[in-house]
């Protein structure tokens, strides 16, 4: 997916953390023309630090303070358990240069990030998920009102790198993203899981067994983001009468697979809202 760097002209891009979704924004900014050296990654592992440098040549530091120094927006990739640590370290840097932040950590809301950074920055949440990795991602932003429409569209164009972009309303919402499409892979990886099980109890190979159910799964994605009909249109167009198809999905049906789906979607939605619950001391 080629994304236009007329956003990206004048700025510096930075990176605390140097881990999967770090690297696959990295090489969605570069496959972007991008310049390395525009770049900095910070990271505390030397073996991470010296990974990037060399899979893409961006500059690399040990310390988080030298990527505020050198960039105008910067990437918040830590774990959420250590993010209020992180920031607390680097709040004189970040109240004398003022970056857009940008986070990709699960759970940890803005009006934390405000607190812990020192107030007063642009910032914006971003859910994005593990296909980022292969540049077929979708990521969901919200940000704080210090986000300018020029900043949105720098943001935008950042995650498009890696996949397709939505904006949220309200910051809540993210919480249902999380429990849709941040977790959602692995429920299709479950899925894939059980056709390949089914296939081999019906005596296929393995391996046949996994290229069946892995290539099934991604020709029906592609067909449902690519057909103008619904997946419920598309799947009845494969459920012919007395068939095949329909006896199988009577099976479903009749457990009520798809409602345990739905219940499990929203047992994670709450879950998601539950982590994300403020842990700033009133």
């Amino acid at each position: 997916m080629q994304v236009s760097t007329k956003d990206f002209s004048s700025l510096k891009f930075g990176f605390v953390g140097g881990g999967n979704m770090a690297r696959s924004l990295i090489g969605g900014l570069i496959a972007n023309r991008i310049e390395p050296h525009a770049i900095t990654v910070a990271d505390p592992s030397a073996e991470a630090r010296q990974y990037v440098a060399d899979n893409f040549g961006v500059e690399v530091d040990e310390a988080n303070e030298a990527v505020i120094a050198a960039s105008s927006s910067v990437v918040l990739a830590v774990k959420p358990q250590v993010m209020q640590s992180v920031l607390e370290s680097l709040r004189t840097s970040l109240q004398a240069s003022s970056p857009l932040l940008i986070s990709i950590a699960a759970g940890v809301r803005l009006n934390e990030i405000d607190t812990w950074s020192g107030g007063g920055l642009a910032i914006v949440r971003v859910m994005p998920n593990t296909p980022a990795l292969i540049k077929k991602g979708v990521s969901a932003m919200y940000g704080n009102c210090r986000v300018s429409d020029q900043q949105m569209s720098q943001v935008d164009a950042l995650l498009k790198a890696v996949g397709k972009t939505v904006w949220l309303p309200n910051e809540d919402l993210l919480d249902a993203v999380t429990a849709v499409s941040g977790s959602g892979p692995a429920y299709f990886f479950y899925l894939i899981e059980s056709i390949e099980q089914a296939a081999v109890k019906l005596g296929l190979a393995a391996d046949t067994a996994h290229t069946l159910a892995t290539e099934t799964a991604v020709g029906a994605a592609l067909l449902a983001a690519t057909s103008n009909e619904s997946p419920q249109v598309l799947r009845q167009r494969v459920t012919s009468p007395g068939g095949v198809t329909e006896a199988a999905i009577k099976v479903l049906e009749d457990t009520a697979v798809g409602d345990k789906f739905v219940d499990a979607i929203i047992a994670g939605e709450r879950k998601s809202a539950q982590l994300s619950q403020p842990k700033i001391a009133d």
